[in-house]
C-alpha cells in the first residue's frame, strides 16, 4: 500500500516471470480519493506507534483491505471519518498484540522529545512513564486527539479534517483528554482555575 497500490499482495521479488500481470480491479471512485487524502496521515500514525515504516506500511495495507471491504456498509452508516480511524486504530492495536511489545512512541528517541513537550504542558515531568501508560488509557477521541496533536504535531485543522469533527470539538476532546490525564495521575488543577465539583468526572 506504501506505494499506491491497493490491488495485489504479489511483491516484485516473488518472480513469476512469465506469468500474465493481473490487472487492478475497478475501484470505487470515492474511495480512491479516499486513499489519496488520507494515506499519509495513515501511514504516519502508524509509524508513530510500530517504530518502523515499513512495518507501517504492511499494516496501513491492510487496514485499506479491510475499509476496502466494508467500503458500501461504511458508506451508508455515516461518520466515515471516526469509523475508519476505528479500523486503523485496531490494525496498529492488533499488530502490537501480535509482537507483543508496547507502542513505539514509548521507547523511540525522537518521539520520547515529543512527549517530553507534552509532560511540560501537563506538569507531568516527576511521572513519565504513567503518562504514556494514561495516554494508552484515554477513550479514542480524546487518545487520537492528544497523539495527533502532540506527538505527530497535526494542527487543529487538520486534526479535525482527518477526524471529521468541528475544530472547537477537537479542542474540547483535547481538553477532556489532558484533565483526565491530569485526574489519572493524581495531579493539582492548574494554579488560578477553579474546579467546579463533579466537571470532568
Amino acid at each position: 500500500m506504501g506505494n499506491g497500490d491497493v490491488s495485489t499482495d504479489v511483491s516484485p521479488q516473488d518472480g513469476g516471470h512469465g506469468q500474465p500481470v493481473q490487472a487492478p480491479p475497478d475501484l470505487p471512485l470515492d474511495f480512491e480519493a479516499f486513499y489519496l487524502g488520507h494515506q499519509e496521515f495513515f501511514h504516519d500514525f502508524a509509524e508513530i506507534h510500530l517504530g518502523s515504516r515499513r512495518v507501517a506500511e504492511d499494516v496501513v495495507h491492510h487496514v485499506f483491505l479491510e475499509i476496502l471491504g466494508g467500503w458500501n456498509e461504511l458508506l451508508q452508516q455515516g461518520d466515515l471519518e471516526q469509523q475508519t480511524l476505528a479500523v486503523l486504530h485496531r490494525g496498529v492495536t492488533r499488530r502490537l498484540q501480535e509482537d507483543g511489545r508496547p507502542p513505539a512512541f514509548l521507547i523511540n528517541g525522537p518521539i520520547a522529545k515529543n512527549l517530553d513537550a507534552v509532560r511540560n504542558q501537563l506538569e507531568l515531568n516527576s511521572i513519565a512513564g504513567g503518562l504514556y501508560e494514561a495516554i494508552l488509557e484515554l477513550p479514542t477521541r480524546q487518545f487520537t486527539v492528544i497523539v495527533l496533536r502532540h506527538l505527530l504535531g497535526y494542527p487543529t485543522k487538520r486534526i479535525a479534517r482527518y477526524m471529521g469533527l468541528d475544530t472547537r470539538t477537537v479542542d474540547y476532546h483535547g481538553r477532556k483528554g489532558k484533565e483526565r490525564l491530569r485526574i489519572r495521575l493524581g495531579l493539582p488543577a492548574p494554579a488560578g482555575k477553579t474546579t467546579k465539583k463533579g466537571v470532568g468526572q
